[in-house]
């Protein structure tokens, strides 16, 4: 047995068919989820404005035209993105040392709001904490 990946231009080509449909959409977002989003009468009568594209063009090829889509088909794609993703925003590939200092920066801007309000309140204690956090934090940036 050998396994080839092929995409569904190239299995027409070489005369590979699915008997049973083959759909990327199915494939990608599991089964059936392609009729979850089909479900939405609203959604399979809509047209991206920008791009013409429609649902059962999303169905038949996986993808979508342009963003315009994604706010276009939004209402039954939200469902679908958190099934397939961990949330529905796009956070992308980060290098690891630039995504450990963002996390670092990210924790020494709340420290020093709660720094700000520390002095505020006059808890000087809590702040001498904070300010000793801050300056961990710094150090670590620094490496």
């Amino acid at each position: 047995m050998q396994k080839i990946d092929l995409c569904e231009k190239c299995a027409k080509e070489k005369g590979v068919a699915d008997p049973t449909g083959f759909s990327l959409a199915d494939m990608l977002l599991g089964l059936g989820a392609a009729e979850q989003m089909k479900g939405t009468s609203t959604i399979s009568e809509l047209v991206c404005p920008q791009c013409g594209f429609t649902q059962p063009d999303f169905k038949k090829t996986g993808r979508l035209g342009c963003s315009v889509c994604y706010e276009t088909f939004g209402e039954g794609l939200s469902a679908i993105l958190k099934d397939m993703h961990k949330g529905t925003s796009h956070k992308g590939k980060v290098p690891t040392r630039l995504a450990r200092n963002q996390v670092f920066e990210n924790q020494r801007k709340e420290l020093r709001d709660k720094l700000q309000q520390a002095i505020m309140d006059e808890k000087y204690e809590e702040a001498a904490q904070l300010r000793d956090q801050i300056n961990r934090i710094e150090v670590q940036l620094k490496v």
